[in-house]
């Protein structure tokens, strides 16, 4: 049987990658990322013997680091930036590929997402950058605390608002 020191090791070695990228997400500076993963570490072993096993564990560490962004920043967090990386892979998660062919360049598209990122909601911004780490819409509900269904329909929406003034701005 492992104990509480193992289990918080273990889990932090399987997701670490993961929790670097939502501190990256949530702060465009080094330090405020490590403040950041530093205040996610502390609230997930706070809380581990808490887990119930509702959710997949993963689910569960993304809830909290998730939420732990959100609150660590405060009323700031409203106005700090989304931060995503700039390979294509975020960009087809967000629009069609076949729609991205030929209508902007990359980088011109890269900068406009980026800008439309930031001026999104709190809540809307969670949501994509839950969606880019690729996570189900049934596990981002469950990070979030929303239903599936409400889930699809706010990504819908984002995604079309996204597309909308992406389109208009061409």
């Amino acid at each position: 049987m492992q104990t509480k020191e193992e289990h918080f090791k273990d889990l932090i070695a399987e997701n670490e990658e993961r929790l670097v990228r939502i501190c990256r997400y949530y702060h465009s500076n080094a330090e405020g990322q490590k403040d950041l993963y530093q205040e996610i570490l502390v609230n997930i072993w706070k809380s581990l013997d808490k887990f119930r096993g509702e959710s997949s564990i993963n689910t569960w560490i993304y809830r909290i680091a998730v939420n732990t962004a959100i609150s660590f920043s405060g009323k700031s967090y409203r106005h700090s930036k989304l931060m995503i990386n700039t390979d294509s892979s975020a960009m087809n998660i967000l629009y069609d590929h076949t729609e991205l062919e030929g209508k902007l360049k990359q980088e011109a598209l890269f900068e406009q997402l980026q800008v439309e990122l930031n001026q999104l909601s709190i809540i809307d911004k969670a949501l994509i950058s839950l969606l880019l780490e690729g996570l189900t819409m049934k596990e981002i509900g469950n990070v979030i605390g929303i239903t599936e269904p409400n889930v699809k329909v706010k990504i819908h929406r984002i995604k079309s608002q996204l597309k909308e003034k992406l389109v208009r701005d061409e």
